[in-house]
């Protein structure tokens, strides 16, 4: 009877020993980890970057852009973007030798898409933005002797190219590099007021042109 008795007490300081022996390293200390990164109320189930999403969703959406009145007098450009009918100012820089700028819509949209870039001869490449502050597309052209312009429009990364062509209405940019100079207009009685001066931000020899930054 004593014997069995302490068997019992062994069997049972065994038993006791080991509910007291520590967990495992990856258990309790695992699940405290995770605890401690979820923040109140989030049970650790947000993914990294959820919440840049959520403030970016959060944030207005950018209002469309109208005409700006700098480019009212800007030379204007008719035509087609793919299948659609556009019209485009485009003028000169004053702080950019080869610096153009300016705006463009789809006809009967009261929306414009801002452009800028530059002209190199008779190479046209300019930017586009929707918001003013993205670029969403690329425009590269060639102008011709008469002052039209062809080529693609692309997406910011070159993708998606679309054919264009305009033609100038009016007063158009300087004629390409090579191209053939405008005759001269027939000699006229001289006038006795002093001929005004030509402004430096002339575009083809006319004072049309009003520079928006």
């Amino acid at each position: 009877m004593t014997q069995l008795k302490v068997a019992a007490v062994a069997l049972a300081a065994l038993v006791l020993a080991g509910c007291n022996s520590p967990m495992p390293p990856d258990g309790s200390r695992a699940v405290s980890a995770a605890r401690a990164a979820a923040t109140p109320g989030d049970l650790g189930l947000r993914a990294p970057g959820t919440s840049e999403a959520i403030e970016t969703l959060a944030l207005p959406p950018a209002k469309p852009l109208t005409p700006n009145p700098a480019f009212a007098r800007f030379p204007v450009y008719v035509g087609t973007l793919g299948g659609r009918q556009i019209e485009m100012k485009l003028g000169a820089k004053t702080d950019e030798a080869s610096g153009v700028h300016g705006e463009y819509r789809f006809t009967g949209s009261p929306t414009v898409t801002v452009v800028a870039g530059d002209r190199d001869g008779d190479t046209l490449e300019i930017e586009e933005s929707t918001d003013g502050t993205h670029i969403t597309g690329n425009w590269v052209g060639k102008f011709a002797a008469d002052g039209s312009v062809s080529g693609e429009r692309m997406n910011a990364d070159d993708s998606n190219p679309i054919p264009f062509d305009l033609k100038p209405v009016g007063a158009g940019l300087p004629p390409a590099a090579g191209s053939a100079a405008p005759k001269a207009p027939k000699p006229v009685a001289p006038s006795l007021e002093a001929a005004p001066s030509t402004p430096n931000n002339a575009v083809g020899g006319t004072s049309n042109v009003i520079i928006g930054e």
